[in-house]
């Protein structure tokens, strides 16, 4: 018996029958040989890891464009958190952890570099619109290993795919919107626990907002600091979730899933849409615009920097410019944006 096998008798000792045992996943899209070690979900977990797209997130917006201040979150802090939520709660459920983070570390591979203004963007400029949760999708599927894909199992695509939420629903009934797996679901309601705390957290820190603005019912509810919040969130999910006529069902009272409504609705009218984040969105979209349409026009340039990025082979003669120029500005970090917006549109000085 291999040690993945071994593991995977483990699982089905600990693992819930309503979790997904990685010895029962439905595959991936190509069929490879199976580890001798890992299970499925902790190959995909570390492919994730080590992934070109995951290490850009270091340098890709959460909400405060390149931030000069060390503590502020980036997109690679938020999915750090993601995970560590996703696994809290799948532990105490007795779900599939390893499944739980393969989602939570994938889910945010496809945002644009500043934030949702970068996103906003592609959505208006890109013929058929773009989503960061498609693009991901298409990360894991086709860009990374420069054409080949990291060939993810089902379970863990399905999770990056339906994890974004917006302003719907948390916890949506309709399967077309929300994960297959509970692993997924659970993902899907750490990442906004996750950006409700600390993208708080954060606005404080910048004086976007003071503390005593925050909602009197949600300080009341879920508490006045990031632990105390993220504490409540979780606590009530895993307590209040249950089994009805042979399901199981991920649930919060009716209390704390107000207040995180509630907190929500605060962030998006004093933070999100402030004028000191808007106007800062407003200057990233300007240079978004400029280089999707300047790469538009220069095909060489364009296949230079996709060579750099390691996404050149993606690409046969019938695919649309417009969605390669859509690629390349999605796998830009900030910081990879605003110097090579310097360098095409500023004057250089004469020597």
């Amino acid at each position: 018996m291999s040690i993945r096998e071994s593991f995977e008798n483990r699982e089905k000792n600990f693992i819930s029958k309503y979790g997904c045992l990685s010895s029962k996943s439905k595959g991936r899209l190509r069929n490879e040989g199976l580890c001798e070690i890992r299970t499925i979900f902790q190959q995909d977990r570390d492919r994730i890891l080590y992934s070109n797209a995951f290490r850009r997130l270091k340098y890709k917006t959460q909400v405060f464009l390149s931030p000069l201040g060390d503590e502020y979150r980036t997109r690679l802090t938020h999915t750090l958190e993601v995970a560590q939520i996703a696994r809290t709660i799948a532990r105490a459920l007795y779900l599939n952890e390893d499944l739980a983070e393969a989602i939570a570390l994938g889910h945010d591979l496809g945002h644009t570099p500043f934030g949702h203004g970068g996103e906003t963007v592609l959505k208006e400029l890109v013929p058929g619109g773009f989503t960061h949760n498609q693009q991901s999708i298409r990360i894991v599927d086709l860009l990374e290993k420069n054409g080949k894909g990291l060939n993810l199992s089902l379970e863990v695509r399905d999770g990056i795919l339906k994890h974004s939420k917006g302003t719907g629903d948390i916890m949506p009934d309709d399967p077309e919107e929300t994960a297959y797996t509970l692993e997924g679901k659970v993902v899907r309601i750490a990442d906004i626990m996750a950006y409700l705390n600390h993208d708080l957290d954060d606005a404080i820190r910048s004086g976007v907002i003071v503390r005593g603005q925050i909602p009197k019912e949600c300080v009341k509810v879920l508490g006045n600091s990031n632990a105390e919040r993220i504490g409540a969130m979780i606590q009530d999910l895993i307590y209040s979730s249950r089994i009805s006529e042979g399901k199981f069902y991920l649930h919060m009272s009716d209390k704390v899933h107000s207040a995180m409504l509630l907190l929500r609705r605060f962030l998006y009218e004093n933070v999100y849409r402030s004028y000191k984040v808007h106007k800062e969105f407003i200057k990233a979209k300007k240079i978004l615009s400029e280089l999707y349409f300047y790469f538009l026009e220069n095909g060489k340039q364009l296949k230079s920097h996709l060579a750099v990025m390691k996404i050149s082979d993606c690409y046969d003669e019938n695919t649309p410019k417009e969605r390669i120029v859509c690629d390349f500005i999605a796998c830009m970090t900030d910081r990879y944006a605003l110097n090579l917006y310097a360098r095409l549109f500023f004057p250089s000085p004469l020597v």
